[in-house]
């Protein structure tokens, strides 16, 4: 098996901050009555780019080693290959009505590059002698669904939240190509040149909260956030966001910070992944 290492996260503890920062907002939420709704549905489409980081274990097979019937395991730091963004798609669709709600998030990503001389690229647990290097590519493609239903809870103009419950799924493949250069007699593998290919795909329960908090004079700034927790195929994903908007009367300007974890079972073909970084969409209201 071709293992590529990236960054790896708590899980564990990250669940707990979440979970623990969802009930202390909801406590800290005041009781509020409802204002009357107008009964018709009220939509939300959000255009947005999300280029984040992305950490995490990949397990890609590339066949038996040697006569020995036994694996190969080859490590490599993906922060030093991907460089290349080839594709990618970002949208949000909301439908509300009343009190209640559902919204639907859809990310799509084709990452690529290549580097060359690489020192941080292990074989099994051996790092490469000092006479050896590694060029190795990699290309990972993705998608990121989020379906859920929302309710209302707080129906408060200056501090809207919904509660959310739905499912994600993360889908992902990648091909990894590398070649050896130098002396590697002794190491671990049945070539100077190895490719693998994986893929898996998740599917997970979440629950969180989403809401904006306005203000200045005219209460057209506002601080959207969000978060959210789960299970399933995972051993736990969680997701939260954070940034800061702005009401034009065609519709708004925002720009958050998004991270996004997952834990995996052990063996599974992706164990741990995170992607985290800033993103700025556009939103229209109709």
């Amino acid at each position: 098996m071709t293992h590529l290492n990236q960054r790896s996260s708590d899980a564990s503890g990250s669940i707990m901050a979440v979970a623990l920062a969802v009930v202390g907002l909801m406590s800290a939420v005041p009781a509020v009555s409802r204002a009357e709704g107008t009964g018709d549905w009220q939509f939300a489409a959000t255009i947005y780019g999300w280029l984040p980081s992305i950490d995490g274990d990949i397990t890609v097979p590339t066949g038996p080693l040697g006569g020995d019937g036994g694996n190969t395991s080859v490590n490599v730091n993906s922060s030093d290959v991907l460089s290349a963004l080839n594709f990618m798609f970002m949208g949000m669709l909301e439908a509300d009505k009343d009190r209640w709600g559902v919204a639907t998030d859809l990310v799509y990503f084709d990452l690529g590059g290549s580097k060359k001389k690489v020192r941080d690229f292990t074989v099994g647990d051996i790092g490469l002698p000092a006479e050896v290097t590694a060029n190795a590519s990699l290309d990972l493609k993705g998608w990121i669904w989020t379906l859920d239903g929302t309710y209302l809870v707080v129906d408060d103009p200056d501090h809207p939240m919904k509660l959310l419950a739905g499912a994600r799924m993360f889908d992902l493949s990648s091909d990894l190509k590398w070649r050896l250069d130098g002396d590697i007699v002794g190491l671990p593998l049945p070539g100077r040149d190895g490719k693998g290919s994986a893929s898996g795909t998740v599917w997970d329960a979440i629950i969180g909260l989403r809401g904006r908090v306005m203000f200045g004079e005219d209460k057209k700034w506002y601080i959207p956030y969000y978060a959210d927790v789960g299970t399933g195929d995972s051993d736990v994903t969680w997701q939260g966001m954070l940034g800061v908007g702005y009401a034009f009367d065609w519709g708004d300007l925002v720009a958050v910070w998004r991270y996004l974890d997952y834990n995996m079972p052990s063996g599974d073909a992706v164990e741990d992944m995170t992607l985290n970084g800033a993103a700025i969409g556009v939103t229209f209201h109709f």
